[in-house]
């Protein structure tokens, strides 16, 4: 019970699987992966959609308890898949897509709390656990890897590109707005609620591989290109081991916050040079 209070990641009853059942279980993670990958990263909707499809019917026929996860993990990606998931930082479109994002956690929380009755989607913000001197040293290397790394990627592959000028009080701010709820929500959505429920019924490298698929997919489509999968699948990974060892919400969310604000003055200086000349690329 202690484990499923903390950080939504309790198991459902186990219940002996036969070698077929086994099979259609890892197709079905297979399957999620593949549909993220296909709807988010190659934008084909009528090949995702079916193959997202399929990996529910694939839960369901190996064991109800995983059909009805991946449900709700399906839920949250048709949600998005709905709306353009793109950098623009107009207030319609922010309001659009912060809609969906909403909805994209609220439908499988509450499918999950009030439908199935298991609780499986929580957010543990306050653990009653202190941070231990590596987690503050990792604080510190994740902002030193991020001012290594970021400017290099952003700015030599022209990535920076795909978002705009922020040359004002206003886009700045909702730049800024606009990144780090971003940030929050991939905690929320991607550690949250996927690698979550996927740890339920699959090993834990199982789970991260599928949801870090799904995260760098997600992030391919707002802009995310050229190499950058080879930056943020390994933080995706890195991410949800984080969060087994901490049970975190606020520590992992605190760590992406810390990479993005790096990212954030990046994205001011690449479109004009003279303004945060701080960064060696």
């Amino acid at each position: 019970m202690t484990q499923q209070l903390i950080g939504g990641v309790g198991t459902p009853p186990q219940t002996r699987l036969s070698p077929p059942q086994q099979v259609l279980k890892y197709a079905a993670v297979v399957l999620l992966a593949a549909s993220g990958l296909i709807i988010f990263a190659f934008q084909l909707l009528p090949l995702g959609y079916p193959l997202l499809a399929a990996s529910i019917v694939c839960g369901f026929i190996a064991a109800r308890a995983l059909g009805r996860d991946l449900s709700l993990i399906a839920s949250g990606v048709l949600i998005m898949s709905l709306v353009p998931i793109t950098t623009d930082i107009s207030w319609e479109h922010m309001t659009l897509m912060g809609a969906a994002m909403i909805a994209a956690i609220a439908v499988p929380y509450l499918g999950s709390r009030y439908l199935f009755r298991d609780h499986a989607v929580r957010f543990p913000i306050r653990t009653g656990m202190k941070w231990t001197r590596f987690e503050w040293g990792w604080l510190i290397a994740v902002v030193v890897l991020g001012y290594l790394i970021l400017p290099f990627y952003m700015i030599r592959t022209g990535v920076y590109m795909n978002w705009p000028a922020a040359d004002d009080a206003s886009s700045i701010g909702r730049l800024f707005l606009g990144t780090n709820a971003l940030d929050i929500w991939d905690e929320l959505f991607f550690i949250c609620t996927v690698f979550a429920l996927l740890r339920r019924h699959y090993p834990d490298a199982v789970a991260m591989v599928a949801q870090a698929v799904l995260f760098t997919s997600f992030l391919w489509e707002l802009g995310f290109t050229a190499w950058g999968p080879l930056l943020i699948f390994p933080f995706a990974l890195v991410q949800a081991y984080t969060f087994k060892l901490t049970k975190s919400l606020s520590y992992v969310v605190t760590v992406h916050l810390l990479f993005d604000f790096i990212l954030f003055l990046v994205l001011l200086h690449a479109h004009d040079r003279n303004v945060v000349p701080i960064f060696f690329y």
